[in-house]
């Protein structure tokens, strides 16, 4: 997926006429997706699962989501992924000495460094199979608006600099499905962002975020690692690079060159080898994201930075609460 156009980020009180020329289209993708939801569960799993979804197309923080879940619920925890981008099919559990991004996909593959993680094409039939493997919850990645399995927690990430775009649907707004509709399924949403990020959302969403909310910051991870002053040029394939970009300034990087790809975009050796020359030509050092890192090829993995990430919940009270009754819905 390529940078979102602007105008899914103009104010939902005055649409621009893009969104408005658009609005019948974003109706009937609305439409489909309610349907596709009113289906009843095929699976219900005897153990608990959560849910990590968003309304959003694009990058809202489910991943980090996803690992900071990982670490809170403990041993037992399991991650199910469809494994976009990947070619797995039949349920397979993530084993990264053995598999590629191409067969499990970046993210699932990202994720296995942090707990156990399962990919199928059928999310249900995954569930199974964690399920039979001796999972005892089950986080369930990017399955919002896949009506197969029955959630027992649903959590909606949302970026708070983003928030919900112009409140519109595909393709005249960036959500699949109204927040209306998707409050309607949530338990609890997540807004990852910085305290002015977060109030913002709050001015616009309030009224219609109806459900408890629950935030998050994404924080660099102290490695020992020195960024301030780093000649880098950056590149990364994730659904909004300018904030990879964002980051890296923030954090005193002296950013000479960027190179923005598509989400979940192919690392080959001509596309690594032309970054590489670019950056020699600047005397500067490659830095991706750790998403796109697992895309590397081994060769070309030493000689590039990751900057890593991770979610800090700023008031978990709510989110604990919420899982600490998981047990009381089986």
């Amino acid at each position: 997926m390529t940078e979102q156009p602007d105008f899914w980020q103009s104010s939902p009180e005055s649409p621009t006429w893009q969104a408005r020329v658009l609005a019948p289209l974003g109706w009937v993708y609305g439409f489909a997706t309610a349907r596709r939801v009113a289906r009843p569960a095929k699976y219900r799993a005897s153990i608990p699962v959560v849910c990590v979804g968003n309304l959003n197309v694009g990058g809202t923080g489910k991943t980090p989501t996803v690992i900071a879940l990982l670490d809170l619920l403990g041993d037992g925890a399991v991650v199910v992924s469809r494994g976009y981008g990947g070619s797995a099919k039949d349920p397979v559990q993530v084993d990264p000495r053995v598999h590629s991004a191409d067969f499990t996909g970046d993210e699932p593959l990202m994720m296995s460094a942090f707990g156990p993680v399962w990919v199928s094409d059928d999310r249900a039939a995954g569930v199974k199979a964690a399920e039979a493997a001796g999972a005892e919850i089950i986080i369930l990645d990017d399955g919002f608006q896949d009506p197969s399995v029955h959630k027992d927690l649903s959590i909606v990430v949302v970026n708070a600099s983003r928030g919900f775009g112009n409140g519109r649907c595909l393709p005249a707004g960036p959500l699949r499905e109204t927040v209306s509709a998707g409050m309607r399924r949530a338990d609890l949403v997540l807004v990852i962002g910085p305290e002015p990020a977060q109030c913002a959302f709050n001015t616009t969403w309030s009224r219609k975020v109806t459900r408890l909310i629950c935030r998050a910051q994404a924080e660099v991870l102290n490695t020992g690692m020195t960024w301030e002053g780093l000649q880098a040029f950056a590149f990364a394939g994730i659904a909004n690079p300018s904030q990879f970009f964002d980051a890296l300034k923030q954090l005193g990087v002296r950013l000479v060159g960027t190179c923005a790809l598509s989400d979940h975009q192919p690392l080959t050796d001509a596309l690594l080898s032309r970054l590489t020359r670019d950056a020699q030509s600047l005397n500067a050092q490659l830095v991706t994201t750790e998403k796109d890192a697992v895309r590397l090829s081994q060769h070309h993995r030493q000689n590039v930075l990751t900057l890593p990430i991770r979610l800090r919940f700023l008031d978990d009270a709510v989110l604990k609460d919420a899982i600490s009754q998981l047990s009381q819905k089986q």
